[in-house]
């Protein structure tokens, strides 16, 4: 199936044209995900980014302890794309992905994105920004939460 027109949505590919957005929607590849089902799992390897076109999906975090709590979920409606760590490394997956309701993806490896980007420089820039976005929206989230966490532990010393 064709889903140029479907990427198209999503406001951080504007800026890829036509032709080059048809060539990189060839190369998705297309997942359908049951609701409580594993997209990506924490600690594993992975080199795919995924795009959500259709439902919801929990990003959750385990604890040292081994608790595990959902940090946030992500809504297809907003035009999603997670994963995008593996994308720059080759490190371990940072965290569970899970349908939160039956979930419709896209995903393309790193290996054919990188291929993609050396023929297509253009959009590999834009595509590049997309991700460098993504993160740094998400180190932005993490340097708030790790502030409340560590204003939280100074109020609990400071009242023993």
């Amino acid at each position: 199936m064709d889903y140029t027109e479907r990427l198209r949505a999503f406001p951080l590919l504007s800026g890829i044209s036509d032709e080059d957005l048809r060539i990189l929607a060839g190369l998705l590849k297309e997942r359908r995900t049951s609701a409580g089902e594993n997209i990506i799992t924490e600690g594993e390897s992975g080199d795919e980014v995924y795009v959500l076109l259709e439902g919801m999906v929990d990003i959750i975090k385990t604890t040292i302890f081994g608790d595990r709590f959902v940090v946030a979920t992500l809504d297809a409606n907003v035009h999603c794309v997670f994963g995008e760590m593996a994308m720059i490394d080759s490190d371990k997956r940072s965290a569970t992905v899970q349908a939160k309701t039956d979930c419709l993806t896209l995903s393309i490896t790193r290996a054919d994105f990188d291929r993609f980007c050396d023929e297509h420089p253009k959009s590999g820039v834009v595509l590049l920004k997309m991700i460098s976005t993504n993160l740094v929206r998400n180190i932005r989230t993490e340097n708030n939460n790790l502030r409340l966490v560590y204003q939280a532990l100074i109020e609990e010393i400071e009242t023993e």
